[in-house]
């Protein structure tokens, strides 16, 4: 019988307990700190405590509910063992959509529209072809890779950024650190959607979002702290950045009264650029528990020197 400890100390697992006794039956599931959880052998985690990991001696697998392990990596008393990640094909569909939207709200001046509206002022703005607008994406992993391919299907002119160099039809690649300036000198809209790794934490700061060119906006849907808050409002309000969509934050619910409520320029929305359904979750860590035990090789998993 497969025990389960299903670990965060946010409190946020629960909803996908009915789901994964379906994918699992037979298992053992306990909820950490319960009694009995820190004997299982794999942990289905979000955001666990440190060191709740290193302290479970029969542990075999520790698998993320959801594409972002970084959560889990931060651990420094991580235990060496494999760590899986879920990639559901759904949600980088999701995520394409709201980046979608997003250019679209900065693209047809949807910020000066609503502004507008709420001052009762009847304004018919100029409006450019999708093709005047550069959109860079930040980060062309499997999600970054859907968008790109999206908005280049409505036309938007559209470049990556990435690690390595990739080759994609239609989209200009720019790889490595050395390429990063360049990049960013060329983007109307940047797209964050970068893994958070140590090299990656507060890569938005005044000197990388000072490159983007004046007017330019920022859509945020990576990790919050990818982010140097400060820097992005002075920018914003100095007029150099047009504004931001922000939809991850360090800190999260972000609080009622948290200033970025009601930043002029800054719009945030609740984390929901895309989220993983509970059964697609549930049947991909069911999956690499079977391929565990029959000693096959496991899906989605991470390189801990790569941070993903």
């Amino acid at each position: 019988m497969t025990s389960i400890a299903l670990i965060s100390e946010r409190g946020v697992l629960s909803f996908l307990s009915a789901q994964l006794e379906t994918a699992l039956p037979g298992a053992t599931f306990r909820h950490w700190p319960e009694t009995g959880a820190a004997e299982a052998e794999i942990a289905i985690c979000w955001a666990p405590p440190k060191g709740a990991l290193a302290s479970m001696p029969n542990l075999r697998l520790i698998h993320s509910i959801g594409a972002g392990v970084d959560n889990i990596l931060s651990d420094p008393n991580l235990p060496d063992l494999p760590v899986c990640r879920v990639v559901d094909p759904k949600l980088a569909a999701a995520m394409a959509e709201f980046i979608l939207w997003g250019t679209l709200y900065f693209h047809r001046r949807f910020d000066e529209v609503t502004a507008n509206a709420q001052a009762g002022r009847w304004q018919r703005l100029e409006q450019t072809a999708a093709g005047d607008k550069r959109v860079g994406i930040l980060g062309l992993g499997a999600m970054g890779e859907q968008a790109a391919r999206l908005l280049r299907r409505v036309g938007y002119r559209v470049s990556g950024w990435s690690r390595s160099p990739r080759q994609l039809e239609g989209i200009t690649v720019h790889a490595g650190e050395a390429a990063l300036d360049r990049f960013l000198g060329k983007t109307d809209i940047l797209v964050c959607l970068l893994p958070l790794t140590p090299a990656t934490a507060r890569i938005l700061d005044a000197e990388r979002l000072g490159r983007l060119p004046r007017g330019a906006g920022l859509i945020l849907v990576s990790r919050g702290e990818h982010l140097v808050v400060d820097d992005l409002v002075g920018l914003i309000r100095s007029g150099h950045l047009r504004g931001a969509i922000l939809d991850v934050f360090d800190e999260e619910p972000l609080p009622p009264d948290h200033p970025l409520w009601r930043e002029p320029g800054v719009l945030v929305t609740p984390h929901m650029a895309g989220l993983a359904k509970p059964r697609a979750i549930a049947e991909q860590i069911a999956e690499n528990i079977r391929r565990l035990q029959a000693g096959e090789p496991l899906v989605n998993r991470v390189d801990p020197a790569r941070g993903y």
